[in-house]
């Protein structure tokens, strides 16, 4: 604890320490990271004329604590109060002659408070805040990057409703409005890690944030993009977020609040559109002691609604569109002993939606609907064994458990052999209606009775085909689950001249998913000319698209649905040193990671593997000794005060796809071709081209993150805090799916101007005797699971960021330059990239104009060079609140698609160009809040809150359509939503 020696000294040498009963107080960036969602306080006691005071007793209060906290000041007058929720601490100092004086200090999530105090007879009882609540940006810590916000600043500023809005006010973290992918800070939008109460919410082998928490019951959050230290198992290539809920005090107190933004408080968008759409949300909560100093208990409830009215189709009136979801959460918080601490929390959401997704000429009964529910559960702990050793503990399980399905659900199901009900084909699956054509008698005789039967009206009165009706055709299920274990010990220790605070911590956690895919009815039926397809039976009248899980065979049963699995073990040491004014932190994390996919048995063959349709099977591991990730950190406190440090960390990002995209059993979830002759009669069946399981190339090195962070830190009297720093990371060993003979493409396209690098045709084929291990296992692709070679990602940050809190105001601003180039782009792989895309099987290196040498090396999608961010809020004379936010942003990089250019007509994920040739335009907005309380009686307080975003209605382009052959070519396919109201009505008591 050099920072308060440091300073308290240099305090006590120009004036009278009488004067000071506080000589030093701040936030530390030190993540103290535990299993629990804690904070920590720790400082240094001198007693009158500068004494150093060992065998002073400290005891912490708080109405968010059930039991008071004690320690008691060593030989050198040093103290820690580990594993404390984070909230306004009462601290009272006692010495052996009863001096005692009392001061208040906030904890905040994931941080070190260090409060050193003078014990003087002369001010004893006097109590003096001497930490100020909501603080971001604060200064006296060591080598991590890291920021914690209170709930003042929450509370007093314009964000939304869930989760991902909060990371918007994240210093150096993009502003995005994507609803699946993540924010980019150093990273892809699929490398960040979120956490809801510590509990890992990250969708397991996709790496993005489609779990559903409200924001109404967050506290606190706390965001870490690098400088990491080995302590809380952080392995992300991005940022990692956490968050701590509320839970109950020892006071009674609750809130009701409703909110709602109608379609009429919506502005109209860059193509003329006004939203049609109303959407309320209503929220409660209340919490209090079972057991007064003991046990305490908080509950909430959050009840979205979305509609729609109806909109008229070529068929006539369709369904409204309505979503409704209901979330409840309970908390209980225990302190059996004082030095005990248990928090057991469940969290429960059901949505459902219908009347979705109905084109203008389709039938109302087409429409799609959709159904999740949610559950976390979280049980964790603390024990403070002594004043020097803690033990924490954390259970968590997590389950998103989804399903886009028909509203319309049809009661046929589909067999082999099975013909088509001709005379009810809208009851048979999605039936697009055919139309004539010209100059061909024979089909139009055959389709006029369809079109008669199932055709719409046109506006000249007649009856038409080249519609939709029946029901939607996919039923689509896709859950996901996580249960993890942790615990750490820490314990603290003088050595010498130094203090070490040990910290050892093991995770163990599994992620699976469970996806079945099946048609509703026969899927979608068409009409065809067998004799004109060259695919198709010649005899062959209708086709249809059936997913194969869903077809009876003819032994009577069903294809099961995939499961896919990852097995991480995580294993973390790390050394805080503390000597004179520096602090060293040396650890590191090592990892193991085991991948597990189904359809494959274990034998004694060239794979290693014989097929076994259903069967789990160990894909791959990455073993301990292949992932030591060391973490390495210093901070000098110079003056005692503000500092200066280094940190230099490595990464290797646990989040992959390739437990379910190179499965074996990716070829029972194939589309099937279906046909039915001109009497519906079976014909045959046979799968689509798709995907089907993949081997991987020997030793593997896991993907990598290099990093390397410098900054300094000051603290001016006026109470502005400065952060500013330089980070650099480099990205390595990207995995892909490739075909294995990739390296041998030499050269292609029409001038034959795109050649496969001389270094990397030479190393030939990833997987030498690929051919005889597939014949061996009687399936399986060409395509492998490889390390591609040469891929790279290089990111460059300046940083600088600032905050100051008044009596009644708050400000924080920051600044970002960066550059993320390389030529590994996982924001950049698809037409529509936010969306859950595979990790590690992507359209990158399928086949030629896709891999890393065609054009990839450039400015990658996620590069925004400028950002700025400020925020604050200001307390009004008449019991009101006003914020504001304030983001400016660089534009999106992109580059046209050309598949022409390489021999292909798809130009997807196809550089013409350089990658990031071109940018989107900037966009800046701003966002401000009002809020009004009325203190209606007692402690019964009258809300209202007015929330208006995009004040200038900035609907800046991004998301530039690249395909050089699309009639928008250039334009943008998304636009920064409009200017919108929300309003509020609420009460607290």
């Amino acid at each position: 604890m050099f920072q308060q020696k440091k300073l308290s000294k240099s305090v006590a040498g120009v004036g009278s320490l009488t004067r000071a009963a506080v000589v030093a107080a701040g936030t530390l960036f030190s993540a103290t990271v535990m299993a629990q969602q804690v904070g920590t306080i720790e400082g240094q006691v001198f007693l009158d004329k500068g004494v150093e005071g060992a065998g002073v007793t400290v005891k912490a209060t708080s109405k968010v604590m059930p039991r008071s906290r004690t320690a008691t000041t060593d030989a050198d007058g040093e103290f820690k109060l580990p594993a404390l929720i984070p909230g306004l601490y009462n601290l009272t100092f006692t010495a052996d002659d009863g001096t005692t004086r009392t001061v208040q200090a906030e904890v905040l999530l994931d941080q070190m408070t260090v409060v050193d105090v003078n014990l003087s007879p002369e001010v004893q009882g006097e109590l003096e805040q001497v930490v100020v609540t909501g603080q971001v940006i604060t200064v006296g810590g060591n080598s991590s990057l890291s920021d914690a916000i209170g709930a003042d600043v929450i509370k007093g500023l314009p964000i939304g409703q869930d989760y991902r809005d909060l990371i918007k006010l994240a210093p150096g973290v993009q502003y995005t409005q994507n609803s699946v992918r993540g924010p980019s800070a150093g990273g892809s939008g699929q490398d960040n890690v979120y956490k809801f109460d510590g509990v890992n919410v990250t969708l397991p082998m996709f790496g993005t944030l489609s779990a559903e928490p409200s924001s109404q019951d967050v506290e606190q959050f706390s965001v870490e993009r690098g400088g990491s230290r080995a302590v809380g198992f952080n392995r992300s290539g991005g940022i990692t977020v956490n968050s701590k809920s509320k839970a109950g005090t020892n006071e009674y107190t609750g809130s009701v609040e409703y909110k709602f933004q109608n379609k009429g408080m919506r502005g109209e968008t860059e193509a003329g559109t006004r939203s049609q759409l109303d959407q309320s949300w209503m929220t409660a909560n209340m919490g209090g002691p079972i057991i007064e100093d003991q046990l305490f208990f908080y509950g909430s409830y959050y009840g979205p609604r979305a509609e729609q009215q109806s909109k008229e189709t070529a068929y006539g009136p369709a369904k409204d569109y309505v979503s409704e979801r209901d979330e409840y959460y309970g908390k209980l918080t225990w302190a059996p002993i004082d030095e005990v601490l248990l928090n057991v929390g469940y969290r429960t959401s059901e949505r459902v939606g219908e009347g979705a997704s109905v084109s203008y000429n389709e039938a109302d009964s087409v429409s799609v609907g959709s159904e999740s529910g949610q559950d976390i559960l979280t049980v964790d702990g603390s024990w403070l064994i002594n004043d020097d050793t803690t033990f924490t503990f954390q259970l968590s399980d997590y389950a998103l458990e989804t399903a886009s399905l028909p509203d319309n659900m049809l009661g046929v199901t589909p067999a082999y052999g099975q013909s088509l009900d001709l005379a009810n084909l809208d009851q048979m699956g999605y039936f697009n209606v055919p139309n004539t054509r010209t100059d061909d008698q024979a089909w139009n005789d055959f389709v006029q009775p369809f079109i008669d039967q199932y055709g719409y009206v046109n506006d000249a009165g007649e009856r038409i085909g080249s519609g939709g009706v029946g029901a939607y055709s996919l039923v689509n299920v896709q859950n996901f689950y996580r249960t993890s274990f942790e615990m750490a010990l820490d314990h603290t220790l003088e050595w010498g001249s130094t203090t070490h605070e040990f910290h050892i911590g093991y995770q163990w956690s599994e992620g699976e998913e469970d996806l079945a895919r099946l048609s509703n009815g026969w899927g979608s039926i068409s009409v065809i000319n067998g004799a004109e397809d060259a695919n198709a039976p010649d005899n062959a009248w209708f086709i249809g698209r059936t997913e194969q899980m869903s077809l009876i065979s003819e032994d009577g049963t069903r294809v099961p649905s995939i499961r896919s699995y990852t097995e991480t073990q995580n294993f973390e040491i790390n050394d805080s040193i503390s000597w004179g004014d520096f602090v060293f932190d040396v650890g590191f994390l090592i990892s193991q990671d085991t991948l597990y996919g189904q359809g494959l048995r274990e034998a004694d063959t060239l794979s290693g593997y014989v097929e076994a349709p259903g069967n789990k099977y160990e894909m791959y591991k990455v073993d301990w000794k292949d992932m030591i990730q060391p973490r390495l950190g210093v901070s000098w406190a110079y003056n005692g005060q503000d500092t200066v440090f280094a940190n230099f960390a490595q990464y290797n990002p646990a989040a992959s796809s390739l437990a379910r995209a190179a499965s074996w059993d990716r070829n029972s979830r194939a589309t099937l071709d279906v046909y039915w002759d001109q009497n519906g009669n079976f014909i045959s069946s046979e799968p689509r081209e798709g995907s089907s399981g993949k081997l991987f190339a020997d030793d593997l090195d896991p993907r990598r993150v290099d990093e390397l962070t410098l900054g300094t830190t000051k603290e001016f009297d006026n109470g502005i805090s400065l952060r500013s720093h330089v980070r650099y990371r480099e990205g390595s060993h990207f995995w892909e799916d490739t075909w294995n003979w990739s390296r041998e493409y030499g050269c292609y396209g029409p001038d034959l101007d795109q050649c496969v690098p001389d270094d990397i045709a030479a190393k030939g084929p990833y997987i030498d005797n690929l051919s005889e291990m597939l014949d061996q296992i009687g399936s399986g692709s060409t395509y492998v699971i490889a390390e591609l070679d040469d891929a790279y990602t290089k990111y460059w940050e300046f940083s600088m960021e600032a905050s100051w809190e008044g009596e009644r105001t708050y400000l924080n601003a920051s600044y970002t330059r960066s550059r993320y180039s390389g030529n590994f782009d996982q924001d950049n792989t698809t037409y529509t990239n936010d969306a859950n895309t595979f990790i590690g099987s992507s359209y990158v290196a399928d086949g030629k104009g896709r891999q890393i040498w065609d054009n990839k090396e450039g400015t990658l999608a996620g590069d925004k060079p400028h950002l700025l961010k400020m925020f604050g809020r200001y307390t009004l004379d008449w019991n009101a609140n006003v914020g504001a936010y304030l983001v400016y942003q660089s534009g999106q990089p992109w580059e046209t698609w050309d598949g022409s250019i390489y021999g292909y007509s798809s130009g997807t994920n196809r550089y013409a160009e350089k990658a990031g040739s071109r940018r989107s335009p900037s966009h800046w907005q701003m966002d401000l809040s009002y809020t009004q309380n009325w203190n209606v009686y007692q402690d019964y307080t009258l809300k209202f809150r007015a929330d208006l975003f995009n004040l200038f209605d900035n609907q800046t382009g991004f998301n530039i359509q690249p395909y050089a052959v699309a009639a928008d070519y250039g334009e943008p396919r998304s636009y920064y939503a409009p200017r919108r109201v929300q309003l509020s009505v609420g009460m607290d008591f």
